[in-house]
């Protein structure tokens, strides 16, 4: 068996985290998201941020992100969202959202969110993975949230097409950063300039 084909079981649904600093916003597709803890009256969620994504740079800074759920017909999202960076595009520019309780864009228009507050942060030497205390949620959709198997299925040829570009692109960054660890405590976190 190939590892990969029990690894692409474990894609969570289909997510755009988003965060705000210094009065810049953005938001991305996250490769990986998932539960923290089993304590309902303390939920916690794990989220991984590649390093070179410029919401890296604004989660990081701010201590603060928001995990919207696409719905199951918003699969149209991926691309703004995954295949364009924010600091070149604005990602919201025809993007129903408002501000949070943390100050991060809540998409109107989303299976439901979380926003957190980053307790905790590893360094994997090409993504971080953020622990956030969750502070707001509510799930405001009908139909269920978008999830990867699903989304794959639907996406256009073309698209499908420009997302292997990207993870073959990304895949090569990781090879050669993925050693590059720096163990630190959150606490001692620096405004990445």
């Amino acid at each position: 068996m190939n590892i990969s084909d029990i690894m692409r079981h474990l894609w969570s649904p289909v997510c755009v985290v988003t965060s705000a600093w210094q009065g810049k916003i953005n938001g991305q597709i996250a490769v990986t998201i998932g539960s923290a803890s089993i304590v309902p009256d303390k939920p916690r969620l794990l989220i991984q941020i590649y390093k070179n994504n410029y919401s890296h740079k604004l989660i990081y800074s701010s201590g603060v992100f928001a995990a919207n759920f696409l719905n199951q017909d918003q699969v149209s999202l991926i691309p703004t969202f995954g295949f364009e960076t924010g600091k070149e595009t604005n990602k919201f520019q025809n993007i129903a959202y408002e501000e949070g309780v943390t100050g991060c864009p809540v998409l109107l228009d989303s299976w439901g969110f979380i926003e957190a507050k980053i307790v905790n942060s590893m360094d994997g030497g090409d993504m971080t993975c953020f622990l956030g205390e969750v502070i707001s949620g509510e799930i405001v959709g009908k139909q269920g949230p978008l999830l990867w198997p699903d989304a794959r299925r639907v996406l256009p040829e073309h698209l499908q097409n420009i997302w292997e570009s990207k993870r073959c692109e990304q895949t090569n960054i990781s090879m050669d950063t993925m050693g590059c660890i720096d163990a630190h405590e959150w606490n001692d976190r620096k405004v990445i300039e």
